[in-house]
């Protein structure tokens, strides 16, 4: 999975864009950025990086964002979403 085709998976299944960020970060969101060739996948608070996960791959980090926005929608919307077919085989 791409970043892009994290973004479409999100945005199909209703996630509130205010939960997210992808290529960029902004406060109060999870954020998806690379940095010197490493994904990372953290919630930013006030230029604090909080629970950062680095990985090498991006299907890596867009696998691990995509689980902590569905622990988001389930905690706070108690709804989640299913995985796709694609992502679902993806381990």
């Amino acid at each position: 999975m791409t970043a892009k085709e994290l973004k479409h998976f999100l945005k199909e299944h209703l996630v509130p864009s205010k939960l997210y960020k992808i290529g960029k970060r902004r406060d109060g969101r999870v954020c998806l950025t690379k940095k010197d060739g490493i994904w990372e996948v953290y919630f930013f608070d006030h230029k604090e990086k909080i629970g950062l996960m680095r990985f090498t791959d991006e299907n890596s980090a867009c696998q691990s964002m995509m689980n902590e926005l569905r622990k988001i929608m389930e905690s706070v919307y108690e709804i989640t979403f299913l995985p796709t077919m694609k992502s679902a085989s993806i381990h």
